[in-house]
């Protein structure tokens, strides 16, 4: 059993990040102009590039990020480009062809491999034929986290132990040390392996976000706990006032960007979850001006087939007059969804 505990004290590190200033948010557009994981205005070029059979756009894209130390974005973008790349494979194919060893390349490569590994009953093989390729491009740019996140995601899926997850979560973060991609990494390993889940994970994303600066998105990480803890209905009681705290942090973070941003979007789609769930229907109709039209999968693909849709709906019944409970389904998973791993829904989520 790991010893969840001990993990906490080696995974906090400090660093100081710009916190941004937000506009006032306005009201929610109609219906059709929700768009759902819409790209923002660098990456979409890349895609639109992608889509036509060309990789320069997405390389110059993740060259860009990686001169800049930008590791939160390349995060981001690697993940959105490997997801294309999972149905549509040419531009990516040529692209290794001409430039096998672009960082870019190498980190996307890896990332597709952990992907396509992830949803076979056979992943922990699959996924231990995949080191070679995280090992690459973590030697392309030895400053870059991302290949470290996606070492920490492969330890989860292959169940490697503690002693070797807490190495790489240490070269991780002398990297980046409020990487954020990285602290949901470790999170989602302590909710797979840890003795007492989610004691265990509000712990560590508590004391990650109080060493955190004012606008890091590790500000958000306790909702995130917050978020497994309301959609597992396992395990102890968590006290109303953690939650609340959760949720809190999570405002004050959501309140530092810009009203309809893609950015944040993803943040502030989760803590819209969790503050329906605790029943706070102002603040959840504020996060919602915020979120503007920028719908997430995560979470509401937790929940229903069409994650749009399903956020759609919320919408509706949020804008109604009145702090009413959310209809039957909206907030809960039909039976069996969030399974796969012992019913957690922070270790299932890859």
């Amino acid at each position: 059993m790991v010893d969840t505990m001990a993990l906490l004290p080696s995974f906090i590190r400090p660093t100081r990040m710009t916190k941004r200033t937000a506009r006032p948010a306005g009201r929610s557009p109609a219906g059709d102009e929700a768009v759902l994981d819409a790209p923002d205005d660098r990456l979409s070029p890349a895609l639109v590039a992608a889509g036509r059979g060309e990789y320069g756009a997405a390389a110059g894209l993740l060259a860009a990020t990686r001169a800049a130390a930008e590791w939160e974005n390349r995060d981001r973008y690697v993940r959105r480009l490997t997801a294309f790349a999972r149905s549509r494979p040419e531009w990516y194919e040529e692209w290794r062809a001409a430039a096998p060893d672009d960082p870019g390349v190498l980190v996307v490569g890896a990332q597709l491999a952990v992907d396509r590994a992830w949803p076979s009953p056979a992943r922990a093989e699959l996924l231990r034929e995949v080191s070679p390729l995280i090992t690459a491009a973590a030697r392309a740019d030895d400053r870059d986290p991302v290949p470290w996140r996606i070492a920490l995601d492969h330890a989860r899926g292959s169940r490697a132990g503690h002693r070797y997850f807490e190495e790489l979560w240490e070269a991780a973060v002398r990297r980046a040390p409020h990487h954020y991609g990285c602290h949901v990494a470790a999170l989602r390993y302590l909710a797979t392996f840890g003795d007492g889940c989610h004691r265990a994970c509000f712990d560590f994303a508590d004391r990650a976000a109080q060493d955190a600066p004012a606008g890091s998105l590790v500000q958000a990480l306790p909702a995130r706990a917050a978020f497994g803890w309301l959609t597992d209905g396992r395990g102890p009681e968590v006290p109303r006032a953690r939650l609340d705290a959760a949720a809190d942090r999570a405002i004050e973070l959501s309140g530092s960007f810009p009203a309809a941003d893609p950015w944040p979007a993803e943040v502030r789609n989760k803590l819209l979850y969790v503050l329906l769930r605790l029943d706070r229907y102002d603040d959840a109709r504020t996060q919602l001006r915020l979120i503007g039209p920028y719908a997430t999968s995560f979470p509401w693909d937790r929940f229903s087939d069409d994650p749009l849709g399903h956020f759609l709906r919320l919408r509706e019944h949020l804008e109604a007059a009145g702090p009413r409970p959310a209809p039957a389904g909206l907030l809960t998973a039909p039976a069996g969804r969030l399974g796969g791993g012992g019913g957690h829904v922070c270790a299932d989520d890859h």
